[in-house]
């Protein structure tokens, strides 16, 4: 009985409750890291959870500011620099090159048309969340159908001239038919008397000629873009842009880049209006958003010349365009339309100072790449 009570369980607790890990640690061994880590991962674990939600949570915000642009594939290689927002900005503002404003919520008006729409994708390169608001009378759906998957981006169908409510940062506002057959709002200088033609110029226009409601349409839409920043404290910003070219320009919207790549490529003679020796200047795309962006982004309200101050005769742009696509195409002249400018440059000075902006492009550069979309285009016809 007494062997039996020695080795009976009820005294098993007692040897049980000894400190484990020093009966059976062997002599010689130190707490090490490893002892401290697992104590920390034990007795911390909703510390380090909260940790590294803080950590995940930094870099996704910080994120728009650490990585930079990649440039458009459509661009040619000198123009790719101009196309960073953060460099351009940097210079103008005193901000790091490489940093970025945070992404923001855009309304393109118009966004689906030739120019809004490479508006559209430098704005969702950058980061932000673009709506693009059109009524598709001159823009086309194919323009933007490459974003439709992107969930920063919105396609609205609507007119507006009908009211619409969004909650959005910015607004570029480019919903006007974009050609002679519909706009362009150098059309406020008219016929000019100055050569170039500076923002302070007030312009040579007929108000009753046929091309009045073109000219004065854009000088009265500055004058309600100022009363509102007047009257309703409105932040506002004013760009009269130039002549533009680039890819999807519509075939025959009646310019005279678009005219004579068109004519050209269906082998027509290049029709030439009077004696061809009016001239205008001509701006790739490319650097007319970027110039866009810049006065967005600045703290001028403008009116700025947003152009290239490269100037051509219509028969001089008529043989860079037969040098780009047939040697052997013809030219047709005919009677000019009344009111027809006479000369047409940007004075851009005001832009190079205050917006740290000048186009890039040459028009030897930027046609090929119009041309090359304008063939696909026609070949689809």
């Amino acid at each position: 009985m007494k062997q039996l009570h020695k080795s009976s369980p009820t005294h098993a607790p007692a040897a049980a409750h000894a400190p484990a890990s020093k009966a059976s640690k062997p002599p010689g061994t130190r707490h090490g890291p490893r002892s401290w880590i697992g104590y920390l991962l034990r007795e911390q674990r909703l510390l380090f959870v909260l940790l590294g939600a803080l950590i995940a949570s930094s870099f996704f915000l910080l994120r728009p500011y650490l990585f930079s642009l990649s440039p458009s594939s459509h661009l040619p290689e000198r123009a790719r620099p101009l196309f960073s927002f953060a460099t351009s900005r940097s210079s103008a503002s005193g901000v790091p090159a490489g940093f970025r404003p945070p992404p923001r919520r855009v309304v393109v008006t118009g966004g689906a048309g030739f120019v809004g729409s490479h508006l559209v994708d430098r704005l969702l390169e950058q980061g932000d969340s673009v709506i693009v608001v059109d009524n598709f009378f001159t823009g086309r759906k194919e323009n933007v159908a490459h974003h439709l998957r992107n969930p920063r981006f919105e396609l609205l169908r609507h007119d507006v001239v009908e009211p619409i409510l969004l909650e959005v940062d910015r607004i570029y506002h480019l919903a006007c038919p974009a050609s002679p057959v519909h706009y362009n709002t150098s059309e406020v200088y008219g016929d000019p008397l100055e050569h170039p033609q500076k923002e302070t110029y007030w312009g040579h226009v007929n108000p009753i000629g046929v091309r009045s409601c073109y000219d004065e349409g854009k000088r009265t839409a500055e004058t309600l873009t100022m009363d509102y920043h007047r009257g309703g404290g409105v932040e506002v910003r004013i760009a009269r842009i130039f002549n533009t070219y680039g890819p999807r320009m519509c075939l025959d919207d009646g310019r005279v880049v678009s005219n004579f790549v068109a004519q050209a490529l269906r082998r027509q003679p290049m029709t030439v209006y009077g004696d061809g020796k009016q001239t205008r200047s001509f701006q790739y795309v490319s650097d007319l958003v970027a110039g866009l962006m810049a006065l967005m982004e600045g703290d001028h309200i403008g009116p700025f010349n947003l152009g290239n101050p490269g100037e051509f005769s219509m028969l001089e742009l008529a043989q860079v365009v037969k040098e780009t696509i047939d040697p052997m195409a013809s030219i047709e002249f005919k009677p000019n339309t009344a009111d027809d400018p006479h000369m047409r440059k940007p004075d851009i000075t005001k832009a190079k100072q205050l917006l740290r902006w000048e186009p890039k492009v040459s028009l030897r550069e930027g046609l090929p790449l119009m041309v090359k979309d304008f063939r696909q285009r026609i070949l689809d016809e």
